[in-house]
């Protein structure tokens, strides 16, 4: 028997297509969006006065019924569009819930 053929033979067999995904679907936590207080609102629209590209940030966001974290490089800043981008992970400002950086 050469090797390739041996190979195959203790290959997974996943008999029920899907069925993982799925189960790792049911797992998640969906976690519902919190509404920001004022104060806190006012603070990062503080810092996002104060971000520019290249800056290195931490950035706490919702995304797909989950809080996510990310830290990273920002890429692009638009005021205007209300937009973020931190290497290539696109973030709306209402999305954003927290800001950590070293300087602001």
């Amino acid at each position: 028997m050469a090797n390739n053929d041996r190979a195959k033979q203790f290959a997974s067999f996943d008999a029920l297509k899907g069925f993982r995904e799925a189960l790792l679907e049911k797992e998640k936590i969906i976690v519902p969006k919190t509404e920001l207080s004022e104060d806190k609102k006012a603070e990062l629209d503080r810092i996002l006065h104060h971000i520019k590209p290249n800056d290195i940030i931490t950035v706490i966001y919702y995304a797909g019924n989950e809080y996510l974290k990310i830290t990273g490089m920002v890429s692009r800043f638009s005021a205007s569009s209300r937009t973020l981008q931190i290497v290539g992970t696109k973030l709306s400002f209402d999305d954003i819930c927290d800001i950590k950086t070293d300087g602001i």
